[in-house]
Order: C-alpha cells, then structure tokens, then sequence
C-alpha cells in the first residue's frame, strides 16, 4: 500500500476475525517499531505480545480486545529513559506498530494504559521500574467502520505564529 493510503485506510477496531497473524508478518511488524526513533536513540521501549487466550483474558482489556488473535503492550522502562520523553518514545514506536499492521490489512485500536497498569504488570510480571503505556489488540479486522469526521487543515496548521 501507499503510505498515504495506510495513514488515511487506518481504522481502530474493534471487532477481529479469530485468523492468526503470521509469524513473519508480525515480525515485520515489531521490526518497524524496532527502527523508530527515540530521543538520544535510547530506545527505552518493550513491547510484549500476548498469544494466550487466558492470560489476554487476565490483563483487564475490554472484551472485544482480547478476542483479537493478540495483544500487544507497549512499555517503557524509566530506568532508560526518564518521563516524559520514554512515554513520546513509546508513542512514536507505537505508531509505527499501528501503521506497519494497517499496511499488513491488520486492525489495530491503541488503547491507553499509563496510570491504570497495575493488572498488566501483575499478569506480565513486569519489573517496577518499567511502566505500561498503551496496549493494542492485532488481527485480521472483522468490521469496515466509517472514516471519523477530521477538523479541516485550516483550523489545525498555523504557519509562524499560532
């Protein structure tokens, strides 16, 4: 696909066929988050991919997210890098997972965690010092919603001055 076409096809879903994703795709996909940019290049991200029905059950997602064939969690360790600049790190690895699946024909619905992580950590076993940011369901979409209604370009661009 054109990279404009995926930036503008993307959707967040919410409804997934139970076909699997992959190998190989999805390696390409943790791939594009792998080669994002990071402040200092610190790269203070993990990203975990849950397979398990159970456990995906466990992490206190909605319903529908975890009937997606996988889930990803998105965190960041402080340790490395320091708030708030690990959570913009994360959020631009992330992007690039949202957008590498859209390419794929994957659904994605980034779902934020940050301040509501206790459960995940506890089902994940991750260390204190490491934080979850977002989390996405990834599939095959079993839904085609609507494009949003966007703000037009005027009242969002501003050249030199707000």
């Amino acid at each position: 696909m054109e990279f404009m076409d995926v930036v503008t096809k993307r959707r967040s879903i919410r409804r997934y066929k139970p076909e699997p994703v992959p190998d190989d795709v999805l390696n390409q996909i943790l791939e594009a988050a792998r080669v994002a940019p990071s402040a200092g290049h610190r790269q203070p991200w993990h990203f975990i991919v849950v397979k398990d029905a159970p456990t995906k059950k466990q992490l206190g997602v909605s319903q529908w997210a975890a009937e997606a064939p996988l889930i990803l969690v998105g965190c960041v360790d402080t340790a490395i890098r320091s708030p708030p600049l690990c959570y913009v790190d994360l959020a631009i690895g992330f992007e690039h997972i949202v957008l590498a699946a859209a390419n794929f024909g994957l659904g994605t619905c980034w779902i934020g965690r940050l301040g509501r992580d206790e459960t995940i950590k506890a089902v994940l076993s991750i260390p204190d010092h490491v934080r979850v940011v977002a989390v996405t369901p990834l599939g095959y979409p079993d839904e085609t919603p609507d494009p949003k209604t966007r703000k037009v370009i005027s009242e969002i661009i501003h050249y030199d001055a707000f």
